[in-house]
């Protein structure tokens, strides 16, 4: 996201990218890699376990939708999951 506007301006958002320290309430960005490569998404850590995490994607049509993905610095949430 830098670089899109502005020479000086940064990226708005602040994520952790670290699996080890996520926490409910994180900003990560997740991938949908099966439709979507390695285009970055950003959600919101709403549960975090041993081996997965629970996303939000905060869509505002939708506040209630949550995604199992990877417990990994990028999640990954299958594209069932991503696009219902």
């Amino acid at each position: 996201m830098q670089g899109m506007g502005s020479t000086n301006e940064k990226c708005p958002f602040a994520f952790n990218f670290d699996a080890a320290t996520f926490k409910v309430g994180d900003m990560v960005s997740y991938r949908v890699t099966e439709r979507f490569g390695d285009m970055p998404f950003v959600g919101t850590l709403l549960e975090v376990h041993d081996d997965y995490v629970v996303i939000s994607p905060n869509d505002p049509s939708d506040p209630d939708r949550r995604m199992r993905g990877t417990r990994e610095s990028r999640p990954e949430v299958t594209a069932v999951a991503a696009l219902g």
